[in-house]
């Protein structure tokens, strides 16, 4: 697809007698967060592996950035950058020297190493610590640097794979910041594993859900929610008359919240604007107002859980 940064179309990989990936098709839109969730073994990393040419697929076909990834791979690896759980920071060095050796490894002229650093160190906010040896950093900026690292060679896709694991929750959020800016001021897009459901339901704009090795569910945060049972629009009155009334309109699925003061009804709904408006034509019907309304969906734990049978993804995924 033209507008496809990465596509994959019925990729497989097995290991002895354990299928690893089994079929599945990935679309990710150029410009944009795409996340990948599963459970451990579910072959996260392996996929990631195979959309960075690191090992080969089975069967599939597989393009990253317009260029073939059985065929082309040197095109492919033109075109990402790659930042995997661990950070590939040389500690003896500063800030400002890492960036140099990316820039080296690039084959970039100095001139132009020295100005890219001094643009990336402003951009993650590590002006101040440049100079001093990446030792000395805490995990937070060395994950900033090890990103700035990833932005030497210009990537136009970037493969991120747990990128906060370990991360403070005040520092996670200041990389979520980073990575959004990314897309919305460069215009790459990212590729994102991660095992903080959270993480993925505030940065991407499309999630798959990877169990077994298939995709068992694909859409935005939004949509997956609405694929689970329990959502509901919730409606606060003043007067406990309005909430009979209202009860007797909506029916025997519609009841009243605990630890409400009696004066919450919620009626089940998916979240969706259609269900939204049928709930106020009821009110408008019955003339009646409500002193509040509120839409209330199952979070991706939720989520998670009804799909895959597992509440959480905590743990770091093995090799496969």
């Amino acid at each position: 697809m033209v507008n496809s940064a990465i596509t994959a179309r019925g990729l497989r990989k097995t290991y002895g007698e354990h299928t690893v990936l089994d079929g599945i098709d990935l679309t990710v839109a150029r410009g944009t967060i795409f996340s990948l969730l599963g459970p451990n073994g579910a072959g996260k990393t392996t996929t990631v592996q195979i959309l960075t040419t690191l090992i080969g697929a089975d069967a599939g076909e597989i393009t990253v950035g317009g260029h073939d990834v059985a065929t082309d791979a040197a095109g492919v690896r033109g075109m990402i950058g790659v930042t995997g759980q661990f950070a590939a920071v040389d500690e003896l060095l500063t800030g400002r020297e890492n960036l140099a050796m990316m820039g080296d490894l690039n084959h970039l002229p100095k001139r132009e190493t020295r100005s890219l650093a001094t643009e990336l160190l402003e951009r993650f906010d590590l002006v101040e610590a440049a100079d001093k040896p990446a030792s000395t950093y805490s995990g937070g900026m060395t994950r900033r640097l090890d990103l700035a690292m990833t932005l030497v060679g210009n990537p136009r896709v970037i493969f991120l794979d747990e990128p906060t694991t370990g991360l403070d929750p005040r520092s996670r959020r200041a990389i979520w910041d980073i990575i959004r800016a990314l897309v919305d001021d460069l215009g790459v897009t990212v590729f994102l594993t991660t095992q903080y459901l959270e993480e993925a339901d505030h940065l991407a704009d499309r999630i798959a859900v990877l169990d077994r090795g298939r995709i068992v569910a694909e859409g935005t945060a939004a949509e997956l929610k609405r694929l689970i049972p329990g959502g509901h629009i919730r409606i606060d009155f003043s007067e406990r008359a309005a909430l009979d009334i209202a009860r007797s309109a909506f029916g025997p699925t519609a009841q009243v919240l605990e630890g409400s003061d009696g004066l919450t009804l919620a009626v089940p709904g998916d979240g969706g604007v259609r269900s939204l408006r049928a709930v106020l034509d009821v009110l408008d019907a019955e003339n009646l107002e409500a002193g509040g309304i509120s839409v209330h969906t199952p979070n991706l734990d939720d989520v998670f859980l009804t799909l895959t049978g597992r509440t959480t993804t905590t743990e770091q995924e093995s090799l496969r």
